[in-house]
């Protein structure tokens, strides 16, 4: 597998406190790589650099061989548009958007007709299981049909990457298991790269690859 994303000496502050340190790192195309770490550690804000959600304060982060860490924030926008989705441990659902409304969310800025928008999130909730729920509000799911949405709504723009950050930290551990399983399938079955933050050992262990963080910084041990 080649290289989809260089970091090279990444670092970044918050009020004096180091959050990353000289990180650097590759994921691999068509990877599931798995960012462990205890609470603190590092692994949201590493994520966040990722997607460009932050700004690193050095270093830099080669995705497909293009620098995000000098783009600015309308291009990093476009660049999460074209080629990231993002699923969080909270699901960030709109509650009173049903769930087709809320995977088509990403879509809005793309000025597509409505009803081509919500053609193609329903092909994305197809895809994660939920055709069955495409009308129904944020309060009448559960939490793991939350979760797929989120997940559906990541998917809506064909993304090269999932950002996924502990998305089953929010769950039970059965359903936790099925949502895991879901990315594990889009990794074989889509070829989508997939970067989880996740503090299941477990879910690391089925992963390709393991990376740790502690302080801050990529650990060995």
């Amino acid at each position: 597998m080649s290289d989809l994303i260089t970091v090279k000496n990444v670092s970044k502050t918050f009020a004096k406190a180091r959050a990353v340190s000289n990180v650097s790192l590759t994921v691999k195309d068509k990877e599931l790589l798995a960012i462990q770490g205890a609470s603190g550690s590092g692994k949201t804000t590493l994520l966040n650099l990722l997607t460009g959600l932050e700004q690193a304060d050095d270093g830099e982060i080669l995705f497909d061989g293009e620098n995000i860490t000098s783009m600015s924030e309308d291009q990093l926008a476009l660049f999460r548009r074209g080629h990231v989705g993002i699923v969080f441990q909270f699901f960030n659902l709109i509650p009173t958007l049903n769930v087709v409304e809320n995977i088509a969310l990403p879509l809005f800025p793309v000025r597509l007709a409505r009803d081509k928008m919500l053609d193609r999130a329903k092909v994305s909730a197809e895809n994660v299981g939920l055709s069955h729920r495409l009308d129904h509000y944020p309060n009448e799911l559960s939490g793991g049909e939350q979760q797929r949405v989120a997940i559906a709504r990541a998917l809506i723009n064909d993304p090269k990457v999932i950002f996924a950050d502990e998305p089953t930290g929010n769950l039970d551990e059965k359903t936790g298991g099925m949502i895991f399983e879901l990315l594990r399938d889009l990794n074989r079955n889509r070829d989508l790269t997939i970067v989880m933050a996740t503090h299941d050992q477990s879910m690391a262990a089925a992963s390709h690859r393991i990376i740790k963080l502690r302080d801050g910084m990529i650990s060995n041990e």
